[in-house]
């Protein structure tokens, strides 16, 4: 199912996606990337969610880290391809496409959560935690194109913030 998942994301941003200023969001892309690999590392004993295959192709995605991999590389330049490429320019208007975004991952996330088992939550984080970090991811994605400095100064705010609220142990941190 990640395959299908994945092959939907590439297919939109092939279609709607801003190829033309692609290395205008290059940066923000790798900003992506970070964060996540930023958190698999970190959290490698201590995962919040992970990922597995349970449809199709499980001998191929056999690992929570190669389902993080594959998103990675094709679902985050998808997304910031349309989602920077689209973005409004009213404030109204952009909000509402953060909420479509945030409605999005976070939709999917449930279907994969609750009825395709292609996601476990751990350790406290539940959906609407999903939510609520969506709901800053793509605020932080906007802020990174606009301002990286600013937006690696809040991220570690973020990270800090999440780490105390879950109490992640530091003898868990790789």
């Amino acid at each position: 199912m990640h395959f299908i998942y994945n092959a939907l994301f590439l297919i939109a941003g092939v279609i709607w996606g801003d190829w033309k200023k692609w290395r205008e969001y290059y940066p923000t892309i790798l900003f992506f990337f970070t964060g996540d690999l930023l958190k698999n590392f970190l959290l490698y004993n201590y995962l919040m969610w992970s990922y597995q295959e349970t449809i199709f192709g499980e001998s191929i995605l056999s690992s929570h880290t190669i389902i993080s991999l594959m998103i990675m590389f094709v679902v985050y330049p998808s997304t910031i391809l349309i989602y920077l490429g689209r973005y409004p320019e009213t404030a109204c208007k952009g909000i509402l496409w953060v909420a479509l975004w945030v409605s999005a991952y976070s939709g999917i996330e449930f279907i994969n959560e609750r009825y395709l088992n292609l996601i476990h939550h751990h350790h406290g984080w539940d959906i609407v935690w999903s939510i609520v970090f969506n709901i800053v991811m793509f605020f932080l994605l906007r802020v990174h194109f606009k301002n990286p400095l600013l937006a690696w100064g809040l991220s570690a705010i973020w990270i800090i913030f999440l780490l105390n609220v879950f109490n992640v142990p530091f003898d868990k941190m790789k």
